[in-house]
């Protein structure tokens, strides 16, 4: 698989820079997005200079083995692909619309709110208070 048909895969949902508490043998995903996540696009905002600006950001690759996967959400073709299962009906390269990850409610575009937003508050009813308030 090629380079470009390899970032294809990515159905660009999201959920991946989502911040994650890792227990010893689950994730759970906050809906707290890392900084670069540019939340209405679903896409890094400094994707080939990510690594440098978030050193913990990883790159995924082929050659990885399917256990390094787990972190990811089910939903994920990267994981998917590794666990042997096909691409879901909503994966754009299946639908040929990308805007069937947002139809789909995969997307975390409703629910993200950025890290940099986030660490403003210093108290969980601060955070509640931000979750339950529309953007603008």
């Amino acid at each position: 698989m090629s380079s470009d048909q390899w970032e294809a895969l990515c159905d660009g949902c999201g959920r991946c820079c989502l911040h994650k508490i890792v227990a010893a043998k689950s994730v759970a995903f906050t809906c707290v997005a890392c900084r670069l996540l540019d939340i209405d696009a679903c896409r890094c905002s400094q994707y080939g200079n990510r690594q440098t600006l978030v050193p913990d950001c990883l790159v995924l690759s082929a050659e990885m083995p399917a256990k390094q996967y787990a972190w990811l959400p089910a939903s994920c073709a990267y994981r998917r692909l590794a666990e042997g299962k096909g691409l879901a009906s909503w994966h754009p390269l299946v639908s040929g619309d990308a805007d069937t990850v947002r139809q789909a409610n995969v997307s975390v575009t409703e629910l993200a709110v950025s890290e940099r937003r986030a660490l403003r508050f210093d108290t969980l009813d601060a955070y509640e208070t931000l979750l339950s308030t529309p953007s603008d």
